[in-house]
Formats: structure tokens, sequence, C-alpha cells
């Protein structure tokens, strides 16, 4: 999960708009308890973050899409721990 997570997490991040001190101010309004250097670092795959810390990001970037006029598009830690692999055809 850690290297995908972190991809979808900073392309979604990119795709509406915020810049990594916005989004820390999103999660960390949301509960969430990284420093700034640590939610960089997780975004940037040089951190995995928890699974909580995973939730509260995606959290507060599908919040974003829906003020964007969007859906949740960004999957929760359980989403992806859950779904099945894709097979190439």
């Amino acid at each position: 999960m850690a290297e995908r997570a972190h991809t979808v997490l900073d392309l979604a991040r990119r795709e509406v708009g915020l810049s990594h001190s916005q989004l820390w101010m999103r999660y960390f309004a949301l509960g969430g308890m990284s420093t700034p250097l640590a939610l960089e670092a997780f975004l940037l795959g040089a951190l995995e973050p928890t699974g909580h810390d995973h939730d509260v990001i995606a959290h507060a970037l599908n919040e974003r899409c829906v003020e964007l006029g969007g859906n949740h598009s960004v999957p929760y830690a359980a989403d992806e721990t859950h779904r099945p692999e894709k097979e190439d055809q």
C-alpha cells in the first residue's frame, strides 16, 4: 500500500489545488497529529503513514473534493487493503 498510497495522496492533493501546508492545516483540523514535515514525507513516500494518518489525509482531501463539486475520490486505508488486485489483461 505504501508506495501506491503516497502517489494517490499526492496526486489528489495536486488535483484539488492544495499546497502541503494547506493540506496539513486541514489534516490537523481533523485530528491529525503528525508534523507538517512528516505529512510532506508521507506524500513523497519517504515515510509510511499509519492507517489512521492515511485516513485523516484522505478525509481532508475528500472534503476538498466535495467543496469543489466532486465526489470522494481518495480511497481510505481499509479500501486499499481489502481491494483485490486487478490483473493485467
